[in-house]
């Protein structure tokens, strides 16, 4: 309970089972204390005080039928007090010595963290293989001081519960001056301790951290065995930590500290320990006065557990007629004042547990429910009757028909004719605290007789069944039926898919005490899992009769047992397997199936022999592809279908062989001026036969007879490129590409022609014009070069102001072939230069010679409060236009705000660019169309925006 805490309150809680409720007390001695309270079972503490509170608790439970103790509580309180304000001296050493700065923590409970600041917080010290806190300690351990370690360094610790913080007054860390610390062997520190104790379960930290110079590393072993897998080394192998620790995680483990002028090692034993975990508990007992009570109460734990008993809270010895081993309670003829509540008490100096139990002892006279009662037998068996009286201690019984008494265990009668047994018989049950009588109606009926046929079926899967099963038996006693499956009731509700059941009626008058009833059992589309034996079990209250009939069912056959790869080659492998279930019709054919990373799934082989019949367990699989991993499987048919097929066998690859493929598709062509450009399809690695795969590309120009080969070692290339500035453009090739392998030389492709490359545009485009159409734009018109080689696919135009370098210019291609573009977005009142080249796919063609195109002067506007001012170039005519308009206009604003206006033009041919924006601020709002002659309008646009106040000139 944190001492800090707002709620001032302490609250344990108690809660048991029982009817009625049971009650609640705490062994407190200061019941009078007026800050304890009790609310049901719960105690509060007010004001607690870890000086008068700290302690054990526990809480008594008790109804009328006993009392019962729970576990102890155990009450501690969390605090953290501030360190000494004593001003803490200072320590100096020489620069490569090793330190250690004492936090000396202030009293505390429970545990804290530790760590170091350095001069000011939030500075904190980091921890590496020089630098190590100590959470056992607290200290902070240097183990090479270097100049950068001259400070002022603060301990601080929290508290684990509380979460509070205190900082410890600072200790100064300076060098000496009279010189530098030589090398030296480790010396280890801080390290765990020799003997470790710790919880099974819990997370395990154990410390090394040595000095020296240079700075040692660490290292861990365990003895006699290896550090767990799951256990990590932290701050630089100055911690082993060990998560969730079990019980073989126990041993000595041995941390070293090494550096090159020695090394040094700690040894210490881990003992895991367990607190007390129940293996057998009490349970709730009932007994008859003067038995014998046994209970046996078992638990393990490390050190081994010690057993103690408890009877309604209190103590309970070997006396008399209890004796106690262990944990075993033994009563010899249990009293009525042994019955209470027992508890068994498990514990170790790690914990203990606690098993509860009620012993309840019965007394009372024999009583008989129901009574009478009447018993039903079949002509020609045995019958019992029962005498089963409630009564405590156990009663002693005779039985008695009419005056006559009769001798348990022997039939009473003599008679042949058994239904002479038919009558009352009366039991007399009696003890020291009363008698009671009951009686048993016995009847005689005759005995039932039951037919189930066929007593054996052969069918195919797929055939229906019907299994009749026919009772006759006596017409007072209704007869139900049962049916199941190798001896598991069949549920027809769950099972309906396949099973089901008519049942009809035959009255036969003859005897006039017999009827038979028939119930057909029907199995549709039966399965191979429904193969067995069926039972029918015909059922009355005074007989149960079983018959059972057998159902064997044909299929296709089971699947093949392991297969092997016993041979393997290039293109074959010899496969082996076991012969699987035939279910009951013979095996006529045996199909081979393979896989690879190629294939579409599972994919039948060609097998030698063709066929494989179903006698043989051994084939071989051919035309595989060589250097192809494959797995293979085995299906069996027979008369009635195929089956499943087997397990696939483990992967094996067939060797490697000279490829047998040549590559598809070979074609060529583009590239640049004096290139041979050879294109082809790759060959799949499923037909590359082996390593080491690769291209021969031959190729002549027409007309001559030797071949050039060139060697492509990449499997995965499809191009390869020729040049020879020898040869002219469009020049027509012969070409064939083969393959190889490891293995030697495959296959070439058909001889195909390709013409060599035509090249980039060889000509610039001619005629290049250039003029202005708006203060933005500017159009630009080109013819294409002279037909020949090196064809363009398209046009670049480059643009850049007169006041620009070339390389800063803006480049636009055409989508097309076309000869004209438009350049937008251009400053007005500009000069720009401009060429042309051409391009296709190979690349750039000659750049044409620079014109020139100015654009047009932009607009301008003058304002006053009220009247706006435009002025527009005039625009420039079109043959379809006959008329413009005026290049100025005025437009009459009403007050109100700040405008944006744009003016474009629209004609007949359709509508202009738009003018950038201009921005006015007046204090009116208008929207001014205005129209020209002859259809030629200016459209002026403007947004109103609200302006709460104006310039003075404006």
């Amino acid at each position: 309970f944190p001492l800090d805490s707002n709620e001032k309150k302490v609250v344990m809680q108690c809660e048991a089972r029982g009817n009625p409720p049971p009650a609640y007390r705490w062994d407190i001695f200061f019941t009078s204390d007026y800050r304890y309270n009790f609310i049901d079972g719960n105690l509060i503490i007010t004001n607690a005080s870890e000086i008068t509170d700290y302690g054990k608790y526990q809480c008594k439970a008790d109804n009328i039928f006993g009392t019962v103790l729970s576990r102890d509580a155990l009450l501690q309180f969390a605090y953290l007090r501030a360190f000494s304000g004593k001003t803490r001296g200072g320590v100096s050493v020489r620069e490569g010595q090793g330190v250690v700065l004492m936090c000396t923590p202030p009293p505390h409970s429970p545990e804290i963290i530790y760590s170091w600041v350095f001069n000011e917080f939030p500075s904190f010290v980091a921890e590496d293989s020089r630098r190590f806190i100590s959470q056992d300690t607290g200290n902070l351990y240097i183990s090479k001081v270097q100049p950068s370690d001259v400070g002022s360094y603060i301990c601080l610790v929290k508290n684990t519960v509380t979460n509070a913080r205190v900082l410890s007054p600072p200790t100064p860390l300076t060098l000496k001056t009279d010189g530098v610390m030589g090398e030296y062997e480790p010396k280890i520190e801080v390290h765990f301790p020799t003997s470790v104790l710790a919880a099974k379960g819990v997370t395990v930290r154990l410390e090394c951290f040595a000095l020296g110079n240079p700075v040692p590393t660490i290292t861990w072993r365990k003895i006699n065995g290896n550090i767990p897998k799951k256990a990590r080394l932290r701050k630089s192998q100055a911690v082993l930590e060990i998560p969730n620790i079990q019980l073989d995680d126990s041993g000595t483990y041995e941390c070293k500290a090494e550096n090159s002028r020695g090394g040094t090692a700690f040894k210490g034993h881990l003992q895991v320990y367990t607190s007390p975990q129940w293996v057998r508990m009490i349970n709730d007992t009932q007994m008859d006065s003067g038995e014998k009570l046994q209970w046996e109460c078992k638990a393990t734990g490390r050190p081994r557990p010690t057993y103690r008993w408890l009877r309604d809270g209190s103590p309970l010895t070997s006396q008399g007629h209890v004796e106690i081993v262990n944990g075993d309670l033994t009563i010899h003829k249990v009293q009525q004042t042994d019955s209470g509540m027992y508890q068994c008490v498990a514990e170790n100096k790690y914990g203990a547990i606690y098993s509860g139990a009620e012993l309840k002892i019965l007394a009372s006279a024999p009583v008989f429910v129901p009574n009478p009662i009447r018993v039903i037998a079949t002509l020609g068996k045995d019958v019992s009757l029962e005498c089963k009286p409630r009564a405590s201690p156990k009663p002693r019984i005779t039985w008695k028909r009419g005056d006559r008494r009769i001798q348990p265990n022997k039939r009473y009668g003599g008679s042949s004719e058994a239904r002479a047994d038919e009558g009352n018989y009366v039991c007399r049950a009696e003890n020291q605290f009363g008698s009671a009588e009951m009686t048993a109606i016995l009847w005689v009926k005759e005995a039932m007789r039951v037919e189930l046929s066929p007593v054996r079926v052969e069918v195919t899967v797929g055939e229906s069944v019907v299994l009749s099963c026919k009772a006759t038996h006596d017409t007072s006693l209704d007869v139900a039926f049962q049916w199941s499956f190798n001896q598991k009731p069949i549920n027809f509700q769950q099972d309906g898919g396949h099973f089901e059941y008519i049942q009809t009626v035959r009255a036969r008058v003859r005897a006039k005490v017999r009827q038979s009833k028939c119930i057909i059992f029907y199995a549709a589309a039966p399965l191979l899992t429904h193969a067995g034996k069926y039972g029918c079990r015909a059922q009355t209250s005074a007989d149960s009769v079983f018959a059972e009939a057998g159902l064997l069912v044909r299929g296709p056959p089971g699947p093949p047992g392991v297969v092997i790869v016993e041979e393997i080659t290039d293109t074959t492998a010899t496969l082996s397997w076991t012969r699987g279930l035939d279910n009951h019709s013979p095996i006529s054919t045996y199909n081979l199936q393979a896989r690879s990373p190629f294939s579409l799934g599972w994919q039948t082989v060609k097998t030698d022999p063709d066929p494989v019949t179903g006698d043989m367990e051994s084939a071989i699989a051919v035309e595989l592809n060589p250097w192809v991993e494959y797995e293979f499987r085995v299906v069996a048919s027979n008369a009635i279908g195929t089956g499943d097929p087997s397990a696939p066998s483990r992967g094996v690859r067939t060797k490697e062989a000279v490829p047998s493929v040549a590559p598809a598709n070979v074609s060529g062509g583009n590239g640049r001026r004096h290139e041979l450009v050879i294109s082809w399809e790759p060959v799949s690695e499923e037909f590359q036969n082996g390593e080491g795969f690769g291209y021969i590309v031959a190729f002549r120009a027409n007309g001559t007879r030797g071949w050039k080969e060139k060697m492509v070692t990449s499997a995965d290339s499809t191009t390869y490129k020729y040049r020879d500035e020898t040869f002219p453009p469009l020049t027509p090739f012969e070409v064939k590409v083969g393959v190889y392998n490891n293995k030697g030389d495959g296959p070439f492709s058909e001889v195909v022609v390709i013409h060599s490359a035509e090249g980039e545009p060889r000509e610039a485009p001619s005629d290049v014009k250039a003029h202005s159409i708006s203060s933005s734009e500017i159009r630009v018109i080109w013819k294409p070069p002279n037909p020949g080689p090196g064809r363009p696919g398209g046009y670049e135009v480059s643009y850049w102001k007169d006041t620009e370098q070339e390389e800063s210019g803006t480049k636009q291609r055409t989508a097309k072939n076309e000869t004209s573009m438009v350049l937008t977005r251009l400053e007005g009142n500009s000069l720009y230069l401009i060429t042309v080249k051409g391009f296709n796919s190979i690349g750039l063609g000659p750049a044409s010679a620079a014109v020139t195109a100015k654009t047009r002067k932009a607009r301008e506007y003058s304002s006053d409060v009220n009247h706006v001012t435009l002025y527009m170039e005039q625009v420039q005519r079109h043959n379809q236009v006959t008329r413009t308009i005026n290049p100025s206009t005025m437009l009459s604003l009403p007050e109100g705000g700040t405008y944006i206006i744009e003016v474009r033009a629209l004609s007949e041919g359709g509508e202009g660019a738009v003018s950038s924006q201009v921005r006015v601020v007046t204090s009116s709002a208008a929207v001014v169309v205005i129209q020209g002659s002859a259809g030629l309008f200016l459209l002026i646009t403007y947004l109103h925006q609200f302006t709460p106040w104006l310039p003075n000139k404006q």
